[in-house]
């Protein structure tokens, strides 16, 4: 069973959590722990490069807790009216720890007992950015970005161990291939 070494996210995902990060300060908690990890260890994609096995924030996913039976959840930035025992928000250890890990991927986490639970995606059942590639290719539409036939090709934004030029030159050669952003300017 594969663990974590490394994490998913999309930009949007990756953003929430450093705003996260931001805000709360190092307590030294579980939750801290686990958002410092997440954010060292992300591998950073453009939504329509991210695989379809990989948990994202408003994802439907059955998981485990140890060798427990299968449940089922919709990681969530933050809790919601009506959706009550549906939610596992970002906010809580166990939503924070599932997202951005694919199917058959492992963590485990702190309980606030001292002793470590470990999470297994077992899968993900609904990802809202798979589900949005398919309505576009159903109506036909090419998505942005996606020039080869076969579908998009995966553009790294950002490896948390790379140096920043590195970086910089990658997000450059992204845009220089035919990323067109217009900006808030075209709204």
């Amino acid at each position: 069973m594969p663990t974590i070494d490394s994490c998913q996210l999309t930009t949007k995902d990756y953003t929430i959590l450093e705003v996260m990060q931001e805000r709360r300060p190092a307590l030294g908690d579980a939750l801290s722990a686990i958002l410092q990890r997440k954010i060292w260890s992300a591998v950073v994609m453009f939504r329509e490069d991210i695989p379809a096995n990989v948990v994202t924030l408003s994802s439907l996913v059955a998981y485990r807790v140890n060798d427990g039976p299968a449940e089922t959840r919709i990681v969530a930035h933050d809790h919601m009216r009506g959706l009550v025992g549906m939610l596992l928000p970002i906010t809580n250890p166990r939503g924070l720890a599932l997202l951005g890990l694919a199917e058959g991927q492992s963590i485990s986490i702190p309980t606030s007992d001292g002793s470590l639970e470990t999470l297994t995606v077992h899968e993900v059942v609904y990802q809202p950015e798979a589900a949005r590639r398919e309505r576009l290719k159903l109506a036909g539409v090419a998505e942005p970005g996606s020039w080869r036939p076969d579908g998009p090709v995966l553009r790294v934004v950002h490896r948390s161990d790379e140096p920043h030029d590195e970086v910089q030159s990658k997000v450059a050669a992204a845009f220089d291939a035919g990323f067109d952003d217009p900006g808030p300017s075209a709204a």
